[in-house]
């Protein structure tokens, strides 16, 4: 994505018909391409959380707690279950996945630019974007979210309220304060704890023959640090403190994850658990029916635990399999991207290439498509599908146009690219930009 390196003229692969690399490393063309798919499931997960079966009959207060409205802006009245299982399916792995996705080329970098200048390069990727998200995207985001309810629906009275909030609305934009946190983590920890670092890579560098004991490994660190957090402030409890936002259960998973993808990439996406002819990609049918599975066992235990709250051990087997159901989503998810997605794909090279700008740009095309449809007799499939249609494909086009001059490119986390110039290689040895940020709220 944004912030790879250009290969000198001497070291560049030749570029085919399709302007894309011709001889691009499979593993790093196919978590490339798989970058791109998530931040399309992202635009979609948005797109249809307006039309959930479970939530309630009306929309949620803005100016009233616990504002439920910083998960579900807009409540439709046209709903379909098929929706819940979807987006749940999503909170389970894809943030997860997408953590993992961001820590592929951290140490690699580091080595490279040096501490100083990597956490300068970081704080400047992911701090601007963050702020220009809150500052700007979210205020123009939940306009309509004040509108459903107000009686004065001016913009001006929609500012007092805004600015009344105990708490600076973050959206999906807490995924890059967070991400920039453990990468300072991670950073110190590479700066002051080298052996802990190079113990992570030696553990990674045993996945490629063993895949299956690598992932049991740190399916059972995720347990031992999501368990204990999701029993003490519960599964959904969030907090937001000035433009702040966290879910309490998850950062200590979020940076277990994180670690994990720094020593995996640590040595080169060629090797190890992503090898092209390793035995994560040779078995990926064991991989994605596992991924299933886990999502079931979870969705199972978690709508059990919620019928009978006060049963304690039905919390801790939703809380165990939740780890699961987000550790073996992330190994399915990779295990069909080195199967099938090592092939050029302009499309896919293109989401993966904005998929930073898409992030920060998409939450008021979904919102605004949300509420633009409110009144219309479409059934929630159709309207979800008109949301994400067009959110996807505005928020692709602007984060073209933002990326082509040198100012709006920063306050979407990446450089200036020029309209129409062929896209650079990318190679092994580059670093992405902060992966293909989170989903919920």
């Amino acid at each position: 994505m944004v912030d790879a390196i250009t290969i000198r003229s001497a070291e560049r692969a030749d570029v085919n018909a399709t302007g894309m690399p011709a001889r691009s490393a499979p593993a790093s063309l196919a978590l490339d391409n798989l970058r791109g798919v998530v931040i399309i499931v992202v635009v979609a997960f948005h797109a249809v959380s307006a039309y959930l079966g479970s939530l309630p009959a009306h929309a949620y207060n803005f100016d009233l707690p616990p504002f439920l409205w910083r998960a579900f802006p807009i409540v439709d009245n046209h709903r379909w279950f098929g929706f819940d299982l979807f987006c749940a399916w999503q909170d389970v792995c894809l943030m997860c996945l997408m953590f993992f996705l961001s820590a592929l080329f951290a140490r690699p970098s580091m080595e490279r630019k040096g501490i100083s200048a990597y956490l300068r390069d970081r704080t400047l990727r992911l701090g601007l974007p963050w702020a220009f998200g809150v500052g700007v995207m979210m205020p123009i985001a939940i306009y309509p979210v004040y509108v459903v309810g107000a009686s004065d629906p001016s913009f001006a009275a929609y500012m007092q309220h805004y600015l009344a909030l105990p708490f600076w609305p973050n959206g999906p934009m807490w995924f890059l304060w967070q991400l920039l946190a453990i990468t300072v983590l991670a950073a110190a920890l590479n700066t002051f704890a080298p052996r802990v670092v190079d113990r992570l890579v030696r553990i990674a560098a045993f996945a490629e023959e063993r895949p299956f004991r690598y992932f049991v490994g740190l399916t059972t660190v995720a347990m031992i640090v999501y368990v204990p957090m999701a029993l003490l402030f519960t599964p959904m409890a969030w907090a937001d403190s000035g433009p702040v936002a966290v879910q309490f259960c998850r950062p200590l998973l979020y940076a277990v994850v994180y670690l994990a993808g720094m020593g995996l990439g640590a040595r080169g996406l060629e090797s190890g658990l992503f090898a092209p002819k390793a035995k994560l990609a040779e078995h990926w049918k064991r991989w994605l029916a596992g991924a299933l599975a886990g999502y079931a066992l979870w969705i199972g235990f978690m709508a059990w635990s919620l019928l009978n709250p006060q049963l304690p051990w039905l919390q801790i087997a939703a809380a165990v399999s939740f780890a699961i159901a987000c550790i073996s989503g992330c190994f399915g998810a990779f295990a069909v991207a080195l199967r099938f997605g090592a092939w050029p794909s302009r499309l896919l090279g293109s989401a993966s290439r904005n998929a930073f700008g898409m992030f920060v740009l998409h939450y008021p095309f979904v919102v605004w498509m949300q509420y633009a449809l409110l009144g219309t007799a479409l059934f929630a499939v159709v309207k979800g599908a008109l949301v994400f249609a067009v959110a996807l494909l505005c928020s692709w086009a602007l984060s073209i146009a933002f990326r082509a001059t040198p100012l709006t490119s920063l306050l979407i986390g990446g450089e200036r690219r020029a309209i129409g110039r062929t896209p650079r290689m990318r190679i092994a040895t580059s670093e992405p930009d902060c992966g293909t940020p989170h989903l919920a709220r």
